[in-house]
């Protein structure tokens, strides 16, 4: 049997199911301490006062660590924008101020409690447009004179002349929220010291830059730190910052003994950065026949108090707010804004489901203002084999987006017998208040970082044995949060060595065990670049193994071509290496009295180049597809002046058994990436882009209203549906 396109069990189900796998949160050391954080709980402040002297009394504290105790205190995964501890003025709810180390996590709560700060509260920014405002007051003095983070534009033709022909002009304004990752483990983690080495295993997404950043708030040099990975019980982009890691090497260092700690889901809510919420405006110049002419666009994206991945997140948004489409003109300009609300960050889809939200709504909308069928309209503009960008770059080989969309419409029936394309019509639902519609969307997906980064993944394959080859071990950090990618690891190494799957073994705990870096497990990469790195390691190892050579050892860096960010005054770019292809139809029946949107079905149809193991991928299709429904018409993160009011799952819901569609189809397709190892591309982040456009546009194909302010609550619902009431 085939290693690749096999649907082999989840390496390390079992154990995950019977509970022997060991989550951060599990482990335990003798002698070892506990630790709880005071978070600042202002939005902005500064510190006057900082008395610990009733906390030090707290019998069994044995220390309590502020930010003169932080040999290096910044840190940032883009930008050292963020004190580790705040020692002066904080920014955010979520800054942390100090670190109770006791012998029981009951002693260390105790002290946090009696931690006395006094605050000189500081004016609050929590609207990234009156932060932009010339009079705005600055939130990081020292990065210069304005709150603006970052500004991108795309200046491309002479968009004035497109509206001046435009036969008709769709203008929508569009508002996406915050969402909290919600993953299944809190942030937890266990540090040690071991020889001239401090240990921290904790949960994360990308153990060389943990260890980066570690590192450089020690003051240490990179090999004396060592992170890291048990099992990870979920991410979604949650974790490529830092939570835990920093405090818990300091503390391990400061006391000299093992210092665990746990957040509560309260803590977890507070303490990790949130899905930027975004303000988009955009209007599209397009003739009656349905040809587009230009698209002019403004994206305000809320970073927060700290920069942590604003930069790459508004990059894919800037890109994504025209949609999968040719464009002869266009202009954009995309801001990212400090402001003092929590920072945010990495999300499934990293900009992608806010933009094409915007533009899917557009496309949908300019097809009934011109009377089109929305499926003919997008094949009639939808980017192709050599189309190009709005950057001026032409896409990368294996544009299958017209397949795609095709593929999602006829599933839904969509298809006529002459060829023609159609919506179809639902049956009613048999109560007059409830309504029923169908909606469709489609996106594209980048894989990998993008943008002008320096992307590459390490691997390296061991072949050992004598005439057969017995064992394969492979080496690549790539952290597996779920999607299933150590699995992938060691199908792509078996089918690449030509032996069962059963002896390949995969290291990829911890970084003195891969010492090169395989990059963040986000931005749907690690197929692709892993893949190539393995598939690399195991053909210079297979090459060594002819030569008779025992073990083979085969290392390799895998390095794609460069890409390129935008420029500042054009936004001309090559922005990717490569990119994944969605369409989605949603079904829904809307509750028109009380407001509740339910989804009946969604057919999810994904080209992933090559299914390595096709049952992960219906995995990622239908969790993508849930997670989606919760950012669509569930999940309300409410903030208020700064303040978090949905801190516990009992007030930010997320979907359950009952929200869930009652049907989710995986249209898996396999249109192979030239660049990808086995034609593979990446592909866990696409279901959940173009659901929310999806389910709105149903939303109206059975209302007749539009809803362009995400999520879809049932008080949003009623509120347009009944403006009298």
């Amino acid at each position: 049997m085939r290693a690749i396109g096999s649907s082999l069990s989840r390496v390390g189900a079992i154990d995950k199911v019977t509970g022997r796998a060991r989550y951060p949160g599990d482990l335990n050391k003798p002698g070892q301490l506990y630790m709880k954080i005071l978070f600042a709980g202002r939005p902005h402040a500064r510190i006057v006062d900082l008395d610990l002297s009733a906390a030090k009394q707290v019998p069994g504290v044995v220390a309590i660590l502020t930010a003169e105790d932080v040999p290096v205190n910044e840190y940032g995964l883009i930008i050292y924008d963020q004190p580790v501890l705040c020692g002066d003025v904080v920014r955010c709810v979520a800054d942390q101020v100090a670190c109770v180390i006791a012998e029981t996590e009951e002693a260390a709560l105790e002290a946090r409690e009696k931690i006395r700060v006094v605050y000189e509260d500081l004016p609050v920014l929590t609207d990234p447009v009156a932060a932009m405002q010339p009079d705005a007051f600055i939130i990081h003095p020292e990065r210069g004179d304005s709150n603006l983070l970052c500004h991108y534009k795309i200046r491309n033709g002479d968009v004035e002349a497109a509206f001046a022909e435009a036969d008709v002009i769709i203008e929508g304004e569009y508002r996406t929220p915050f969402q909290e990752h919600a993953y299944l483990q809190p942030e937890a983690g266990l540090a040690w010291l071991e020889g001239d080495q401090v240990v921290v295993n904790v949960a994360g997404q990308w153990m060389h830059e943990d260890r980066q950043q570690i590192a450089h708030a020690l003051g240490w040099p990179e090999e004396r730190v060592r992170v890291e990975y048990s099992a990870i019980g979920g991410a979604f982009g949650g974790r490529e910052d830092m939570s835990v890691q920093i405090v818990l090497a300091l503390a391990a260092v400061k006391t000299g003994r093992p210092v665990k700690i746990v957040w509560t889901r309260e803590e977890s809510i507070i303490g990790h950065h949130k899905r930027h919420p975004m303000t988009i405006r955009t209007r599209w110049a397009a003739t009656y026949s349905g040809r587009l002419l230009g698209v002019e666009a403004e994206v305000i994206a809320d970073a927060g108090a700290y920069a942590y991945t604003s930069t790459k997140v508004l990059g894919n948004a800037h890109l994504c707010v025209t949609g999968p489409y040719e464009w002869p003109t266009a202009k954009v300009d995309s801001y990212a804004v400090y402001t003092n609300n929590i920072p945010t960050g990495a999300f499934r889809g990293f900009g992608a489901p806010q933009g094409h939200f915007a533009a899917e709504m557009q496309m949908n909308k300019l097809a009934a203002r011109l009377g089109l069928d929305p499926v003919a309209l997008r094949l009639k503009n939808c980017l192709r084999e050599g189309s190009q960008l709005t950057t001026r770059a032409h896409m990368p080989p294996g544009v299958s987006l017209p397949h795609v969309i095709e593929a999602a419409a006829e599933r839904a029936g969509w298809k006529r017998p002459d060829g023609s394309f159609q919506k179809p019509t639902l049956s009613p639902s048999g109560a007059p208040h409830i309504k029923r519609g169908v909606g469709f969307a489609c996106a594209m997906k980048n894989v990998g970082f993008s943008f002008g980064f320096v992307d590459e993944c390490w691997a390296q394959v061991e072949l050992h044995g004598g005439g057969d080859i017995e064992e394969v071990v492979v080496r690549c950090a790539g952290a597996d949060v779920g999607q299933g990618a150590h699995t992938v690891f060691c199908q792509m190494a078996a089918e690449a060595v030509g032996v069962p799957v059963e002896r390949v073994r995969l290291v990829a705990d911890h970084t003195d065990e891969t010492p090169g870096s395989s990059g963040s497990s986000s931005a749907s990469r690690m197929t692709f670049y892993a893949g190539n790195a393995i598939r690399g390691a195991a053909m210079r190892a297979l090459k060594l193994w002819h030569d008779e050579v025992r073990p083979a050892v085969g290392t390799y860096r895998y390095r794609p071509r460069a890409t390129t960010p935008f420029d500042p005054e054009t936004g001309e770019a090559d922005p990717n290496v490569s990119y994944g292809f969605v369409a989605e139809v949603a079904e829904v029946e809307v509750d028109t009295e009380l407001g509740f949107v339910h989804i009946t079905r969604v057919i999810c149809a994904d080209d992933v180049g090559k299914a390595i193991n096709p049952r992960l991928i219906e995995g990622q299709i239908e969790g993508g597809v849930v997670q989606a429904v919760g950012y669509a018409v569930l999940e309300h993160f409410q903030v208020r002046n700064g303040e978090v009011l949905t801190r516990h799952l009992s007030t930010y819901l997320i979907p359950t058994v009952y929200d869930i569609p009652d049907r989710v189809e995986s249209l898996i397709l396999e249109y192979p990436d030239p660049q990808g190892p086995w034609g593979a591309r990446g592909m866990a982040e696409m279901p959940f882009i173009p659901l929310a456009p999806a389910v709105a546009s149903a939303v109206y194909d059975a209302t007749g209203v539009w809803f362009d302010d995400l999520p879809l609550t049932p008080d949003k619902i009623v509120a347009k549906l009944h403006p009298r009431l």
